[in-house]
């Protein structure tokens, strides 16, 4: 097996912007470093489908931090100015700010970000701020604990999470992004909580639909809350205003407070797809580029990395996989369901 190596100073490797069939750009890449959690989430990897006995990917079938740095410099120089590191959580990976300060050196990386469940925050946040790490987003379902222990599959506490971003906030994330995923009757009815709780603060909050990512989450459309509804509940208690996308391809409808106390967000794959103007990819910790969120498979990149792809032939590589990318599984959702329940990958292995 080949050993990579970094330079101390990652120098740009350049080429033109890929886009794929439908004429979108690749901006962003989500790169999930590794398949466990510690968590249970009933809509990404509920308790009775991955319980503590359960086979995760071995170490050696995961992407090195040197591999992922390649890759990553692969999709930079197609286009990608946005990395976010995902799980299963992230934070279980051992080491992982020295994974942040590699791809923190990467010329033409607008944005470093991380998505956590925030319960390992209090040991880490210093280190991956140090190492460069920009941004955080933080998973939040619920302020009430009975919901929230729940929604985590009766391993995880609210408290703890609080602590995880008070944590982050004294490292120096002073603005955190805080998503929800709500499901009706289980915490719908707290989501002007939620948002309360944050308004005045520089975090934002983000509700999301409830998706049929993956074929075990038991995904059902009475399920889903339409984030048209949640907002009307919001604008009851506080005037909003709408804001401008900060890039096309941003997933998140973003309203302002009218008094000036902050945003709120609504990611609506479901109710209002926005495959049109979809920029993401997605890496595996495995190393499969998934060029959707409800892909079925994935394409092996691992394998021409550790074969002795270089630089050139990875970029040739993935943009080959974008430019034929036709991906627009939300917005043919129910033609799709109609002839079946396709199974696809799930939330946990490619990050969400």
């Amino acid at each position: 097996m080949n050993q990579l190596a970094l330079p101390d100073r990652l120098e740009p490797v350049r080429t033109a912007p890929i886009q794929d069939a439908r004429k979108r750009l690749l901006h962003d890449l989500r790169i999930s470093v590794i398949d466990r959690c510690n968590f249970r989430c009933p809509y990404c990897m509920p308790e009775d489908e991955y319980a503590h006995d359960h086979v995760f990917l071995p170490k050696d079938q995961r992407l090195r931090f040197e591999e992922i740095t390649r890759l990553a410099r692969a999709f930079v120089a197609l286009g990608v100015r946005k990395l976010r590191l995902t799980g299963g959580e992230p934070l279980l990976r051992r080491d992982l700010h020295e994974l942040v300060r590699q791809l923190a050196q990467i010329p033409g990386v607008d944005d470093l970000a991380l998505t956590t469940n925030g319960v390992l925050l209090p040991r880490l946040a210093h280190a991956l701020r140090e190492a460069g790490l920009k941004r955080l987003t933080i998973s939040l379902d619920s302020l009430d604990p009975d919901t929230f222990r729940q929604l985590s599959g009766g391993r995880g506490e609210v408290a703890d999470v609080l602590d995880g971003m008070a944590a982050a906030e004294a490292a120096g994330f002073t603005s955190i992004k805080l998503n929800c995923v709500v499901l009706r009757g289980v915490n719908d009815h707290q989501v002007t909580d939620l948002a309360g709780r944050f308004r005045g603060t520089s975090h934002v909050v983000r509700f999301i639909e409830y998706m049929d990512v993956g074929t075990v989450n038991r995904w059902n459309a009475a399920n889903v809350v339409p984030n048209a509804e949640l907002l009307a509940r919001i604008r009851a208690c506080w005037p909003l205003r709408a804001l401008e996308p900060n890039y096309r391809g941003e997933v998140a409808q973003r309203y302002a407070y009218a008094d000036g106390a902050g945003e709120i967000g609504f990611i609506s794959s479901v109710s209002q797809p926005f495959c049109g103007d979809c920029s993401r990819a997605r890496l595996s910790a495995d190393g499969k580029l998934y060029t959707c969120l409800f892909a079925r498979t994935g394409f092996d990149l691992r394998g021409p990395l550790r074969d002795g792809a270089d630089d050139a032939e990875l970029i040739r590589l993935i943009g080959g996989r974008w430019g034929q990318r036709a991906d627009r599984y939300s917005e043919l959702r129910a033609e799709l369901r109609a002839t079946g329940n396709p199974e696809k990958v799930e939330m946990f292995s490619i990050g969400g």
